[in-house]
């Protein structure tokens, strides 16, 4: 989803993903489905269990636990949709399966680290590794890149890439950069609060699940 500061790709990104609701004088009209569920018609314990369960976010400032090892950040994700309880009783799981993605991500050194002792580019692989550990079906990406340089950005942006290949989820990223939206499958721009135009679909390409 691509465009300029302030056309609301982030409330977008946010409505999608349960956080917000529509206006009231929007809420009879407005729609937004997840494998034929209707949110806008969720309560907010069902919207906070479709967050939990089913998607992973990814925003431009990272909201790592200043205070938790890199291991630990990421099992937060865990521990929020199982409960602490829930968590204890399968913590060596969740541990080895965060560790599996930090190293996929290159992060494997960087285990016991704290946030403050990681580059800008490691704390961002730290968040991305947070919230694929629950397995969503739906990542929501908000700038990832945005606080980032451009060499690492595409870097980060690669690591994403690769992981929904893999993975076979998809991901809908927000930005205002044309050379992030060059790499995505199907790009629709936002002009004040607007869907502007959808590319043909020739374009989109169709190899992969939508990104």
């Amino acid at each position: 989803i691509l465009g300029a500061s302030g056309s609301g790709k982030s409330t977008l990104l946010h409505l999608m993903g349960g956080l917000d609701r529509p206006d009231k004088n929007e809420g009879q009209r407005a729609s937004i489905k997840f494998e034929g569920t209707e949110l806008t018609k969720q309560s907010k314990r069902a919207l906070d269990r479709y967050r939990a369960d089913d998607v992973g976010f990814v925003f431009q400032f990272y909201h790592l636990l200043p205070e938790l090892s890199v291991v630990q950040n990421v099992c937060i994700g865990a521990m929020i949709l199982h409960g602490r309880i829930g968590y204890m009783r399968q913590r060596q799981g969740t541990i080895e399966r965060a560790t599996k993605l930090l190293e996929r991500f290159g992060l494997g050194h960087r285990l016991k680290h704290r946030p403050m002792e990681l580059s800008g580019g490691e704390r961002q692989r730290v968040a991305i590794a947070r919230a694929l550990i629950n397995d969503p079906k739906l990542l929501l990406a908000d700038e990832p890149t945005g606080n980032l340089d451009l060499k690492t950005g595409q870097s980060i942006l690669d690591t994403m890439i690769e992981y929904r290949e893999r993975a076979g989820l998809t991901m809908v990223m927000v930005t205002h950069d044309e050379r992030i939206a060059e790499r995505a499958d199907r790009v629709i721009r936002l002009v004040d609060g607007r869907v502007e135009g959808v590319p043909d679909s020739s374009i989109m390409g169709s190899e992969h699940p939508p990104a």
